[in-house]
């Protein structure tokens, strides 16, 4: 769901630079046509704003397994004990 709302907010961003910079109808509909351009970009920002928090995760996630396969290369856990001398 979150991945929906994601890619509907970066169409909405597009279409709505394809609307005040390609589009004669809006062009022609003056003040209207910007007001409508404009809509569809910010609502689109709104939309995709978890974007940002969504790859962050998925970058630490990632992150995390490399670790992990580097530590168990090495034969070394996180849950191993420590001896005290």
């Amino acid at each position: 769901m979150l991945k929906i709302a994601m890619v509907f907010g970066v169409c909405l961003i597009l279409l709505g630079v394809y609307f005040h910079l390609f589009s004669q109808t809006i062009e022609e509909m003056g003040v209207n046509g910007i007001i409508i351009s404009a809509a569809c970009v910010s609502i689109g920002m709104a939309l995709s704003l978890p974007t940002k928090m969504f790859l962050t995760f998925v970058l630490m996630k990632r992150e995390i397994e490399q670790d992990e396969e580097k530590l168990t290369k090495n034969h070394i856990s996180y849950n191993a004990p420590v001896e005290r001398v």
